[in-house]
């Protein structure tokens, strides 16, 4: 296949995918990953696909958590050469997040559009590009494959709630000595996730009516305290920050991403639940973490009235991120870097860590060195009109080529 028609091919891969709509939890979730089996095994790789038995996972006392109902779910592995030691695993998550608001998107969501040299579409850069890179690399190297290096394509799902995808996957025996996951860096080399727990605040208060609120006690007024509590947290985790991640603007963010209370206009609400993320530093033991938050809310409330008395309850469901790095003067840095610079003519820049979690801690955990390299703004990933430049698959494409041998 000439370089050209295969460039369009990694392409056309891409949109195949960005339209199948694989919200985590859903059907397509499912759906996407008998597709890709069926891509891997064309390309003549030897695939297992497996069902998940979520049930089993969950009882595991290492089980990193997740948010999205599933009553099916399936695991995904192709290799080249069966039994042999794995040198290299290429690994990408084809689950998605929700649309939200589809107003602000400009065009449907799961019809992926070419625009100004991008392709947009829900999941482009977060992290389908990586994925389309991962098979127009297979496809690269197939004529080759049983001359090359072993090497393994993890296709997993429930990455954005928690990672069971990849859990299951290294649970199922499935490893290699060095891990690459083409997640949306900007074509950097990053080898350290900071890591993020999903938190729970219940705030109570007494219900009257509306036109005599001060009967009762509003669960949003007592909240407002516990928030300004929570974003002066923020700032004393974020002083002082780890290297690798002490170029971002907010290495550790806390944010509180749903809020809600009451059940009548005209009702003082008795209980508020917000629900947010905690970013945790990359070597962060997350029960220390669980404390120090606890700690925040419980002075808020000290400091309320009503809630002295009738204290706020935080839990943790969801998923829940520790932190993960490759390990100091690992080989995998150099490979890449090297790859990079083969097919770009430039250096891929500084090692740097990223403030988002994701699989990287599961591999890393495991102990199979692993790092992130990919295309794609980061900053676009979860929002409308999430893109991903085609140059910057294609590059990542290659790149990925020259890794596998």
């Amino acid at each position: 296949m000439s370089p050209s028609a295969a460039d369009d091919q990694v392409v056309a891969t891409l949109q195949e995918l960005v339209a199948i709509p694989s919200v985590g939890g859903t059907e397509a979730e499912v759906e996407i990953q008998h597709h890709l089996a069926g891509r891997l095994s064309d390309l003549g790789l030897e695939v297992d696909l497996w069902p998940i038995d979520v049930d089993a996972l969950r009882a595991h006392p290492d089980y990193p958590g997740d948010e999205a109902p599933r009553s099916e779910a399936y695991g995904l592995v192709a290799t080249n050469r069966p039994g042999a030691v794995v040198e290299t695993i290429l690994q990408g998550h084809a689950d998605v997040v929700p649309v939200g608001d589809p107003l602000p998107w400009r065009s449907p969501p799961f019809t992926p559009v070419l625009q100004g040299g991008s392709l947009v579409g829900r999941g482009t850069c977060d992290m389908k590009g990586g994925i389309a890179a991962i098979l127009g690399a297979v496809a690269a190297t197939r004529d080759r494959h049983h001359d090359l290096p072993a090497f393994a394509v993890h296709l997993v799902i429930g990455e954005e709630d928690g990672g069971l995808g990849a859990f299951a996957t290294l649970q199922r025996g499935h490893t290699g000595n060095s891990c690459v996951i083409p997640e949306p860096t900007s074509l950097r080399a990053v080898t350290a996730n900071a890591g993020s727990l999903t938190f729970r605040i219940d705030v109570p208060g007494e219900a009257t009516h509306g036109s005599t609120r001060y009967a009762g006690s509003s669960a949003l007024d007592s909240y407002l305290g516990i928030h300004l509590a929570l974003g002066a947290l923020e700032r004393r985790r974020n002083a002082g920050p780890e290297d690798l991640v002490a170029d971002l603007q907010i290495p550790y963010p806390l944010s509180v991403g749903r809020v809600r209370a009451g059940d009548w206009p005209s009702s003082v609400p008795d209980l508020l639940v917000a629900e947010g993320r905690y970013g945790l530093r990359i070597d962060e033991e997350p029960a220390a973490a669980r404390a120090e938050l606890e700690a925040a809310v419980q002075e808020a409330a000290d400091q309320d009235l009503y809630l002295r008395d009738h204290p706020p309850r935080v839990t943790w469901p969801g998923g829940q991120y520790r932190g993960g790095r490759l390990p100091a003067g690992h080989g995998l840095l150099g490979r890449v870097g090297a790859a990079h610079e083969a097919v770009t003519g430039v250096s891929v820049g500084p090692e740097r860590g990223a403030p988002w979690g994701s699989d990287l801690r599961l591999y890393a955990g495991a102990g199979i060195p692993t790092l992130h390299y990919g295309p794609g703004d980061v900053c676009l990933a979860h929002g409308p009109n999430e893109s991903v430049p085609i140059t910057e698959v294609l590059t990542a494409t290659r790149v990925l080529t020259q890794l596998l041998g």
